[in-house]
């Protein structure tokens, strides 16, 4: 006898999954799927969403050194944590309590300020080469995430010079400089946090709904969303793109999920973007380049790419910043980094120590005719962020997202948030909100 699909089920992840699939069933016959999942996850509050494995929290207090605070998310392998305010009563609303969120894209912005700057003095023939300023430091918190790229890029410097090719020319000893600096060490994590625009510690309560959270983290583009007991004023738990992707995972079987996911990338509209469109780094230009494009246009990763610009043989993330700030070796070798070098550098140093990671594994594919299904099994199986679309001659045709794969699942309602989001973040490109 077949077993159920029912049978066997023991994850939280899947028993959440078996709790839409009750839903599922009750729906009205005339509505869509789209209509059906949009209103079975409208029912769902959050606080059914299954802890993290490790159930606890991860702060950074704001009086943390933006040494600690990157030692800290390279510890617990995360890309963002929320800031705890050190001066707030004991007794202060979450809204008091946390300040903000700092991540590895917010480090990493401050970085590249930090190279340019010191890059352009050096080339100039500054007699103080040396790393900007504190005030300076304010300064770079005020960048927003609709800072254009060419603002970014920095300030030429003479014929035939820029500021990232300065940069570029020096980021071995930059960075080595920088690590074992004072300034970096004594730098505070509350001093760098940007705007609300720029680094939104943007909370769901535990009455809040499913729809509410998919919409977040797909169409609104936030990474994480923290949890908060208004009666306990804390962080109860923090959802990411990774545990939604992973619990999508866990229902395979269920007939809700087999409706939505034996339907192939390209009849759902994916990859998203062209080709031509597809933002991307050779092998050759300087691994800051890459860590540019990502911040200047909010993207997690950026393929690295050989030949015509189509053949991918790598992808670097924004998380990937931390080995130039945590393992000094990967770029004493290397005073000029390109983004292969980079990935040469980090496999090596991931074998040397014995730490297991998809850098290893070589470049993730898929193709147009896969199913969903098998994207998402493949996402939550290499613990990955994004897979990237290639054609029968393995050349690039796009890349598929966790933020792509949520906003599949779910739509907004007309109206569904009002005008809440206006002026606190940036709305999404074609947004009526």
């Amino acid at each position: 006898m077949e077993e159920s699909p029912r049978s066997g089920i023991s994850s939280p992840e899947a028993k959440l999954g078996l709790k839409v699939e009750d839903l599922w069933d009750v729906q009205e016959p005339q509505l869509s799927p789209s209509e059906k999942l949009n209103s079975c996850f409208e029912s769902i509050p959050v606080s059914a969403f299954p802890p993290a494995p490790s159930s606890q929290v991860i702060e950074i207090n704001s009086d943390s050194s933006l040494d600690e605070a990157v030692q800290l998310l390279s510890k617990h392998k995360i890309l963002s944590a929320p800031v705890r305010n050190v001066e707030a009563p004991e007794d202060a609303s979450w809204i008091d309590r946390y300040i903000g969120i700092v991540e590895f894209a917010g480090i990493a912005v401050w970085l590249l300020h930090q190279s340019e700057a010191a890059a352009i003095r050096m080339m100039s023939g500054s007699a103080t080469a040396g790393l900007v300023s504190r005030e300076s430091a304010a300064t770079i918190s005020s960048v927003t995430l609709e800072t254009p790229a060419n603002a970014i890029a920095g300030t030429a410097i003479g014929p035939g010079s820029s500021g990232p090719e300065a940069s570029a020319s020096m980021e071995g000893s930059f960075f080595e400089s920088l690590t074992s600096s004072d300034f970096y060490k004594n730098t505070k994590v509350g001093d760098i946090l940007g705007s609300f625009r720029w680094a939104p510690f943007l909370a769901l309560q535990t009455s809040d709904t499913f729809l509410t959270m998919l919409l977040l983290l797909s169409k609104y583009r936030m990474k994480s969303l923290p949890v908060v007991d208004l009666g306990e004023g804390k962080i109860e738990n923090i959802i990411t793109q990774s545990a939604v992707v992973h619990m999508l995972a866990e229902c395979v079987g269920l007939h809700w999920f087999e409706t939505w996911g034996a339907r192939k990338l390209c009849e759902l509209g994916l990859p998203v973007m062209k080709p031509n469109q597809l933002l991307k780094v050779h092998g050759d230009e300087p691994v800051l380049q890459a860590f540019k494009l990502m911040r200047a246009k909010r993207i997690g990763g950026i393929p690295v790419v050989e030949g015509n610009g189509r053949k991918v043989v790598g992808n670097i993330s924004i998380r990937d910043v931390r080995f130039l700030l945590t393992a000094p070796e990967i770029y004493n070798d290397h005073r000029s980094i390109t983004a292969k070098n980079f990935l040469t550098a980090i496999r090596k140093y991931l074998e040397e120590h014995q730490e297991d990671s998809p850098l290893l594994r070589g470049t993730i594919t898929c193709r147009k005719d896969n199913t969903l299904e098998e994207v998402i099994r493949r996402l939550d199986t290499e613990k990955i962020h994004r897979i990237y679309v290639v054609d029968e001659d393995e050349n690039l045709e796009g890349v598929i997202t966790l933020r792509d794969i949520i906003s599949k699942l779910v739509h907004e309602p007309h109206g569904y948030f009002g005008d809440f989001f206006y002026g606190v973040v940036p709305l999404p490109r074609n947004s009526s909100v």
